[in-house]
């Protein structure tokens, strides 16, 4: 697991599947998303190499229910004081009381539907705790004020995270980083509805777009947010 700084106070996790982000508030850290199953121990050693004391943690915030996002959050739900958040329509799923819809792909185009055949299926993360179920508009204590931005489309539940005051977005899923920009995001439980949070990530002032896929965009983010949205139109 590779970690890469950011900006002041943002790092991201490279893993091999996707990515995970830390902030860090004055004596706590925020986790953004948690890696496939297994990544919660290298996640705690990233902490540790960084300086900090793994005990800082509190807050694990889960974008949406799909194991290279959620596959961590079991692992660190058993430490101390640590909370995860999660949309409450995705929180049954990652208790694992539901089962979580599959990807639609009959509204997506060729190249779609073949990367949909050629990844590699992950297994469903292990059962994990969600300790505050949240909706569109929620509010968090970090960086300030974070607001939880409503994206369904790409699960039922799926959330962004939104940064006002350091203009810093986690997109979750619903866009992805793609040659130096932003890109539709892929493998949607429905389409329309994912297309439409698209749009509306595009409306934020923000100026770092952190992906769950993808290189994040630093500086600018807002103008490439929306000119990806208008080329969808």
């Amino acid at each position: 697991m590779e970690t890469v700084v950011l900006a002041p106070n943002l790092y991201q996790l490279r893993m091999g599947v996707g990515h995970a982000y830390l902030w860090r508030d004055p004596g706590s850290l925020t986790l953004i998303d948690t890696g496939i199953p297994g990544s919660g121990e290298r996640i705690v050693e990233a902490i540790e190499r960084l300086g900090w004391d793994p005990d800082e943690l509190r807050t694990v915030f889960l974008t949406h229910f799909h194991p290279d996002h959620a596959g961590g959050a079991a692992e660190l739900a058993t430490r101390k004081g640590v909370t995860v958040v999660a949309h409450r329509l995705d929180a049954p799923v990652i208790r694992g009381e539901a089962s979580g819809p599959e990807p639609d792909m009959a509204g997506a185009p060729q190249w779609e539907r073949d990367l949909y055949a050629e990844v590699p299926h992950l297994p469903p993360a292990p059962p994990a705790p969600v300790h505050r179920e949240v909706e569109d508009g929620d509010e968090l204590d970090i960086a300030g004020g974070a607001l939880v931005v409503g994206t369904p489309g790409h699960t039922d539940g799926s959330v962004a995270l939104h940064l006002p005051d350091p203009g810093v977005l986690f997109t979750g899923d619903i866009a992805a980083g793609a040659n130096g920009g932003v890109m539709f995001g892929v493998f949607h439980s429905d389409r329309e509805r994912a297309l439409g949070s698209f749009r509306r990530l595009a409306t934020l002032e923000v100026e770092t777009l952190c992906f769950g896929h993808g290189d994040p965009l630093l500086g600018g983010a807002g103008v490439a947010l929306r000119r990806a949205a208008d080329a969808l139109d």
